[in-house]
């Protein structure tokens, strides 16, 4: 296996048109549906506060021939080929959407993902691993996200610090000179670590669609739902249905 430099210099890497309009195509229209689903599900934290959802590939909102079109999509050989320049043993964990807040002046945050069950020591020594990532594909142009390279593998400095919790009367949502803006169209893949400082950015069309993938450790597979993993006929009909084996594989 290639070792992504990139990756893991910075704890992150952005492959421009990855994706062809037609490879979006079909996976968009399944997404489309699970998110008009999902939002008559959870009409008031949809116009409160939610910018993402979850568990997409599960059978809540979606039937098995379309949650078969997101297996086939995540299994592709030509994603599981970057997955694979970053971990070494790489297992599925979840699928996320991402899209703008109902209320415009609603303000994004700064977070490392760990932030929400981790406390402050624990988060330090996570830095250490398991590695879990974000393979975020934007299925519309939009503004992208803000990371802070380097910090998947380096604790906050206290300007972070502060910001990121919201003490000393800073905001999470307050600028940070370290953060570093990537920009997404249509087709483009990023890939980041989800320990590291990052924050989405609203505005345009934004719908994104971020596959997790991480290290096969219990502290990592103990997040995954049963119901988002695919059958054992679906699995047969995969490319690369890898990832998929180690999680099912790691649940037994």
């Amino acid at each position: 296996m290639m070792i992504n430099t990139q990756f893991e210099q910075h704890g992150f890497f952005h492959v421009k048109k990855f994706y062809t309009e037609g490879e979006l195509a079909q996976v968009r229209e399944v997404i489309h549906c699970f998110h008009e689903q999902w939002i008559k599900d959870n009409h008031n934290f949809y116009h409160t506060k939610a910018v993402n959802s979850a568990y997409l590939t599960a059978n809540t909102y979606l039937n098995d021939a379309q949650r078969l079109v997101l297996f086939k999509f995540i299994a592709r050989h030509k994603l599981m080929a970057q997955v694979d320049s970053v971990l070494n043993t790489s297992a599925f964990m979840n699928t996320q959407l991402f899209f703008n807040p109902v209320n415009p002046e609603q303000e994004n945050y700064w977070h490392r993902d760990m932030q929400y069950h981790l406390d402050l020591e624990e988060q330090q020594a996570a830095l250490g691993g398991p590695e879990v990532i974000h393979c975020r594909v934007a299925l519309e142009d939009e503004p992208g996200i803000e990371l802070v390279p380097g910090t998947h593998r380096r604790w906050d400095t206290p300007t972070e610090l502060a910001k990121r919790l919201a003490t000393e009367h800073n905001n999470p949502s307050d600028d940070l000179d370290s953060g570093h803006v990537i920009e997404m169209r249509a087709g483009d893949l990023l890939i980041f670590s989800a320990n590291m400082i990052h924050r989405g950015l609203y505005g345009k069309d934004r719908l994104a669609l971020d596959i997790l993938f991480g290290e096969p450790q219990p502290d990592v597979l103990h997040f995954v739902q049963d119901i988002c993993l695919p059958t054992p006929p679906m699995l047969e009909a995969l490319e690369d249905g890898s990832a998929f084996l180690v999680t099912l594989a790691h649940q037994e």
